[in-house]
């Protein structure tokens, strides 16, 4: 699996449901990186975006099987979660978030495309800090671009 993310200089990725910035060259790489693939988010990640994302398989992890979520596929476990994005090609999933997910599904991803913003924010969800982890190196970054004064840059994080 994949993992993609934005976040801010202490790791941040949210703030009462909503993203920590919002930098439309960050949505464009976004859109572009998973569509026409599967994304799989957390329930509360699918109520901040409040619809399913358009051509996309969008899968839920919920503890709820009665959650209602037009236009997605519901999973209520990890195991669950496996094994139905095992139908696909590791390289088309793609964890979306929240903050829950990320940390307990980290273990099946070999590469992630992170967004780091210079900029620190006030925030109440958090990724791990993959800059801190053995497990993963830097194995591409892009240009560092900047938007109404915030500067961002892509980078690929992949399994050593």
């Amino acid at each position: 699996m994949n993992l993609i993310v934005a976040v801010d200089e202490n790791w941040g990725i949210g703030k009462d449901g909503e993203l920590l910035a919002r930098l439309s060259g960050d949505m464009k790489f976004f859109k572009n990186t998973t569509m026409g693939k599967v994304v799989v988010m957390g329930r509360r990640t699918f109520e901040s975006i409040k619809k399913a994302l358009p051509n996309r398989t969008n899968i839920i992890l919920t503890s709820n099987m009665d959650y209602d979520a037009p236009g997605c596929q519901i999973v209520s476990s990890e195991k669950a979660l496996c094994e139905l994005v095992s139908a696909y090609k590791d390289e088309d999933v793609f964890l979306i978030g929240g903050e829950r997910l990320y940390r307990d599904c980290l273990c099946y991803c070999n590469t992630l495309y992170i967004t780091k913003i210079f900029d620190a924010f006030e925030a109440d969800r958090y990724m791990v800090n993959i800059d801190e982890m053995d497990e993963y190196e830097v194995t591409w970054k892009s240009e560092i671009m900047e938007e109404n004064g915030t500067k961002y840059q892509f980078f690929k994080y992949e399994r050593k």
